[in-house]
């Protein structure tokens, strides 16, 4: 855990967050300024600066993160219709949070280029 990390905070529970997921590897929860009506963000307890920091021991996390994705976009009734998955990296990728993480987006079109 990083200290000064808001991802972290959450993960530790130091910082309230609506849970929509949670195992021993990763965290899922709502995020507080929804671009979609299912907007959540999924985040290893780890910390990751940035998807640049990820290496080979991390290739398990990572598969883990896409799975519980796909579990939850079935659970939550939104992957038919169709889903987002999407990781910022660094400033100009528009990453604002210095720790990995991936925003999982539905229940409305979602359109393209995203921005």
């Amino acid at each position: 855990m990083t200290s000064d990390c808001i991802f972290c905070k959450i993960a530790a529970g130091e910082i309230p967050a609506t849970i929509r997921y949670e195992d021993q590897e990763i965290i899922v929860f709502d995020d507080r300024q929804p671009q979609a009506p299912h907007h959540l963000l999924i985040i290893p307890r780890k910390h990751i600066r940035t998807t640049l920091d990820l290496t080979t021991a991390d290739n398990d996390l990572i598969g883990h993160i896409y799975q519980i994705a796909g579990k939850l976009a079935n659970d939550l009734g939104f992957a038919d219709d169709g889903f987002r998955l999407v990781n910022n990296c660094n400033e100009a990728g528009g990453q604002v949070v210095w720790h990995l993480h991936f925003h999982l987006l539905g229940g409305r079109d979602l359109g393209w280029p995203p921005g």
